[in-house]
C-alpha cells in the first residue's frame, strides 16, 4: 500500500471517531507542536501522528475511569477478605480518581459471584477480589463453579498472601503437630475438624492428614463465624484458620495454635513453629489474595489497574495495615500473577481429585 493510500485510510478511521474524541487529540497535538492550526489537515495527521504515538489507543481506555469501580468480594461483610478489599479500595480510589466501591456477594464459597463477574461487562468497571479458593479450589471442587481460572478472567496483580494456623481448642491433649499425629493415630476418627469448603483451611488439613497417616473427621460449615464458634466452644476438635482470625482467641488462651502453615514463622505468632519444621518437610498452604477482571477487558485498562494495585500495596499505609493483621505484602504485574494462578490450581486441583471430594 502506498503511503498516501495508507495514511488516508487511517484519515478515514479517525474520521469515525466521536466528535469530542477527535477534538481531543487534535489540542494534545497542537499542544506540543506536532500539528498546525489547519482543520482541513487535521484528519489525516491526527490519524497518522496518533497511530504513532498513541498506538491508536482506544477513547474509552485514554479516559478510563470515567465513573465508580465496583470491587466484587465474593463473601460476606465482615470477614477477612472484606477488610483486606476495603484496604486496597480505599488507597487505589485515591490514585484513580475515582471511587472503588466495595460490594459483597457471598454464597456457594464464593463461586457465584466468582462467575458472575466472569461473565460481566469487561468494560474495567466491575473487578473482583480473589483468593486461593475461588480460583485455584472451587473450579474442581464445584462440578458447576461455571468459570475457568485461567480463560475466564484477566489477572491484574497480586494483593500479598496470609499464613494459616492449625488451631485446637485447649482440651485436645496435644500442644504440638507431632503429639496431634501420635494422639490421632491412637485414636483413628477422634479428632474431628471443621472447614468451610473450599477454603485454604479445608485443602491444608487434608493435605496434612494424608502427609502424616492420620485420619481426621470432617463437619463442614457454612461460614467460619459458627466453625469457630464451635471450635472455642470445644464442639469440633480442630480447626485451620488465617491468621488474622484467630489471633485474638490464640493469644487469650481461647484456642490453642500447634504451627503455621507457611515455610516461614510469623513474626504475629513467633514462638509458633511451621507445619515444615515440626511434622512435614516441605509443607506450604499460604492463602492468596489478588485482582482480575473479565477476561476480554482492554489490556490497557488491566494496566491502568494494575499500576495502581502495585503502586496501593507497595505503600507505606497498605503494608503497615496488611503487616499488622499478619499478611505479606506482594505486589505483582498481571503476567506474574497469571503464572501464580496456574501454579496453584495445578496444586490444589490434584489434591481435590486425589481425595475425590465434591460439593454441590
Amino acid at each position: 500500500m502506498k503511503r498516501r493510500a495508507f495514511i488516508t485510510l487511517l484519515g478515514g478511521a479517525v474520521a469515525a471517531w466521536p466528535l469530542a474524541a477527535r477534538a481531543q487529540q487534535r489540542a494534545k497535538l497542537t499542544a506540543i507542536g506536532l500539528l498546525g492550526s489547519d482543520a482541513a489537515a487535521a484528519p489525516i495527521a491526527v490519524a497518522a501522528l496518533v497511530a504513532i504515538f498513541t498506538g491508536a489507543l482506544p477513547v474509552a481506555a485514554q479516559d478510563y475511569p470515567a465513573r465508580p469501580i465496583t470491587l466484587v468480594v465474593p463473601f460476606p461483610a465482615g470477614g477477612g477478605n472484606d477488610a483486606l478489599a476495603r484496604v486496597v479500595a480505599e488507597k487505589m480510589s485515591r490514585t484513580l480518581g475515582q471511587q472503588v466501591v466495595v460490594e459483597n456477594r457471598g454464597g456457594a464459597g464464593g463461586t457465584i459471584a466468582t462467575r458472575a463477574v466472569a461473565k460481566g461487562t469487561p468494560d474495567g468497571y466491575t473487578i473482583l477480589l480473589t483468593y486461593t479458593g475461588t480460583l485455584c479450589i472451587n473450579p474442581t471442587l464445584y462440578p458447576n463453579a461455571g468459570y475457568d481460572p485461567r480463560k475466564d478472567f484477566a489477572p491484574i496483580g497480586l494483593i500479598g498472601w496470609q499464613p494459616s494456623v492449625l488451631t485446637v481448642h485447649p482440651s485436645l491433649p496435644v500442644r504440638t503437630p507431632s503429639e496431634l499425629v501420635a494422639y490421632a493415630k491412637a485414636n483413628p476418627g477422634k479428632v474431628n475438624y471443621a472447614f468451610v469448603p473450599g477454603t485454604i483451611g479445608q485443602m491444608a488439613a487434608e493435605m496434612f492428614a494424608r502427609s502424616t497417616g492420620i485420619e481426621l473427621t470432617r463437619i463442614p460449615y457454612k461460614g467460619n463465624g459458627q466453625a469457630i464458634g464451635d471450635l472455642i466452644g470445644g464442639h469440633v476438635s480442630m480447626m485451620v484458620l488465617s491468621l488474622s482470625t484467630i489471633l485474638g482467641n490464640v493469644k487469650t488462651g481461647k484456642l490453642f495454635a500447634l504451627a503455621v502453615t507457611t515455610p516461614d514463622r510469623s513474626k504475629l505468632l513467633p514462638e509458633v513453629p511451621t507445619i515444615a519444621e515440626s511434622a512435614v518437610p516441605g509443607f506450604s498452604a499460604a492463602i492468596r489474595y489478588g485482582l482480575v477482571a473479565p477476561a476480554a477487558t482492554s489490556a490497557a485498562i488491566v494496566e491502568r489497574l494494575s499500576r495502581e494495585l502495585r503502586a496501593a500495596v507497595m505503600s507505606e499505609e497498605v503494608r503497615e495495615r496488611m503487616l499488622n493483621e499478619g499478611a505479606q505484602p506482594v505486589a505483582s504485574t498481571p503476567a506474574e500473577y497469571a503464572a501464580e494462578i496456574d501454579s496453584e490450581e495445578r496444586k490444589w486441583s490434584a489434591l481435590v481429585k486425589s481425595l475425590n471430594l465434591k460439593m454441590e
